[in-house]
């Protein structure tokens, strides 16, 4: 059996690979996560997890490698990771009672025959009409500074969400298991 490797420094992306009991181990790729000029959100987090299981598989040649990166995006433009608390109070407070697409992209790239499946999984979430104080409460609690949209759904988060639509729930964490089991499975790695 190939080696499987997870390309990311995303705990939960590793927790939700376990979900599938295969082994598997991470590496985390080091890659300029900044978006092109004039490059469409999915373009962007399509890009990254190309970029980022290519780089990974520099190192394991004979390795089926997973990709991922995510983009939020209101309004047609990015929302970044915030990394600090004053950029995710702004973030929160831009997205309160408004609609935000996830753009989950996925990559599988078996790193002995070349072959790249890649695709693009988007999560709408509508954010609850938040106060300041409740904003600020979640944030202290959760300090989500490292995800895109300043919201984990697999944890507190969960209580800033009005509704959630998309074919994937995983695809909101950040790995889009549904279409990855597929994608094994055309590279020859049943997940049952």
């Amino acid at each position: 059996m190939q080696k499987l490797i997870l390309a990311s420094s995303s705990i939960y992306r590793r927790e939700l690979l376990e979900r599938l009991q295969l082994p598997f181990s991470v590496e985390s790729p080091d890659v300029d996560e900044t978006p092109f000029a004039d490059e469409q959100p999915e373009q962007t987090a399509l890009r990254l997890a190309q970029m980022k299981a290519r780089k990974v598989a520099e190192h394991h040649a004979e390795a089926l490698v997973i990709g991922c990166d995510q983009v939020a995006t209101l309004d047609g433009q990015q929302l970044g990771k915030p990394l600090t608390h004053d950029n995710a109070t702004r973030q929160l407070r831009l997205m309160r009672g408004r609609s935000v697409t996830f753009h989950s992209a996925l990559c599988l790239y078996n790193a002995a025959t070349g072959s790249m499946q890649a695709r693009v999984e988007p999560y709408e979430v509508c954010f609850r009409q938040l106060s300041d104080e409740q904003i600020e409460r979640y944030l202290l609690k959760e300090q989500p500074y490292h995800c895109a949209g300043s919201a984990k759904s697999e944890g507190l988060g969960i209580a800033l969400i009005e509704w959630m639509r998309g074919d994937d729930p995983n695809a909101l964490i950040g790995l889009p298991l549904i279409r990855l089991i597929t994608m094994l499975q055309n590279e020859g790695m049943p997940v049952l």
